[in-house]
Order: structure tokens, then sequence, then C-alpha cells
């Protein structure tokens, strides 16, 4: 009886809200991470939120020659959110071409091109401040080069792919690779 209280103790202090070290495990790396919306005080728990979807992580600006590339990463949402993708903007002013405040991000990201996959609050992407999440994607693809570079999560939380800048969201090989992420499980 000792030992069957000893060992309910420590999974309760183990357990962290609805949060244990069992579900830790279980979730990936790559997902372990809150991260506050875009115009927000609300953070989101990617555990919670991505689990079991191919991702598709994106570092974007308001004031780029590749920005249009939202239109058609809302059409890739759109299409291939119901079988499980998640399309994922983060706004980064690396480059010197994001707006200076998060309400003029939300708007050319909401008003100006329609976005209604999630997009996060603005951060550094490349280099020792990249936010958490950029570090992972930059050991497994290399840090993002410019605005827009794509990043391909499969279901298990394993970087498939990185995609430059100049590969658009129509492009084949990117629609192609998002079919094979999506099947595998």
């Amino acid at each position: 009886m000792k030992r069957l209280l000893s060992s309910l103790t420590a999974a309760a202090l183990l357990s962290i809200g609805n949060f244990s070290v069992a579900d830790e495990a279980a979730c990936p790396e790559i997902l372990q991470h809150q991260v506050r919306k875009l115009r927000s005080q609300e953070s989101v728990d990617f555990c919670e939120r991505y689990q079991g979807k191919a991702l598709l992580i994106v570092n974007t600006a308001s004031s780029c020659g590749f920005t249009p590339q939202f239109k058609g990463l809302e059409a890739l949402n759109q299409e291939y959110g119901p079988q499980g993708l998640a399309v994922i903007g983060f706004p980064s002013d690396d480059f010197k071409q994001e707006a200076k405040n998060e309400e003029e991000t939300a708007k050319v990201c909401y008003v100006n091109y329609g976005v209604n996959f999630d997009m996060y609050a603005t951060g550094p992407v490349r280099g020792d401040d990249a936010q958490p999440i950029f570090k992972q994607l930059a050991q497994a693809e290399g840090a993002p080069k410019w605005n827009f570079y794509k990043y391909l999560v499969n279901r298990n939380g394993e970087v498939v792919e990185g995609f430059s800048s100049m590969t658009t969201p129509e492009d084949a090989e990117l629609r192609s690779a998002i079919e094979s992420a999506l099947a595998a499980q």
C-alpha cells in the first residue's frame, strides 16, 4: 500500500494542470511550445492544437515582394486543412520588411489577404534570438534565407523538407510533399 501511495504521489507531482510528463513524452519536440497569437495576449499550446497534424510553417512579412503568397497559403489551408494540414505563419522583421506594430501586421494578413490560418506574434526567425521553433527548424533544414521560407513537418513531428521563398504555394513539388506528409501515418 505504501508503494502504491508513493507511486500515486509521484504521478500527481509530475502532473501539472492537464499536462503531464507522459503527455510531453507523447508530444513531438517540435510542438512543445507555447506561442502568443498575433495581436493577442492569448497563447497557444502547440501540442494541444497541432498534435497529429502535418504543418506548413512559414516566416512571413507584410511588406515583401513575396507577401502576395498569403493568398496561396490560404488556398492551401482551405484545400488541405480538412485533411489535417495546419498552415501557420510567423511574422518576422529579420529581413526589415515587417510592419512596425502587430496591428498593421494583422491588417495585412487578415484584411488585405483574407488569412484564416493561424498567425503568431512577430519575432525573430534567425540567429541566437530566433524563436525556439525556428531554432529547431534551422537545425533540421537551415535557417530561413528570406521571408516566406516554408518548412513542412509531418504528422509525427518530423521536419520533412524546407522550401525557399521562390517556391510558391501553388508549386507542384510543394503540393506533392504536402500530400505525402498527409498520407503518412
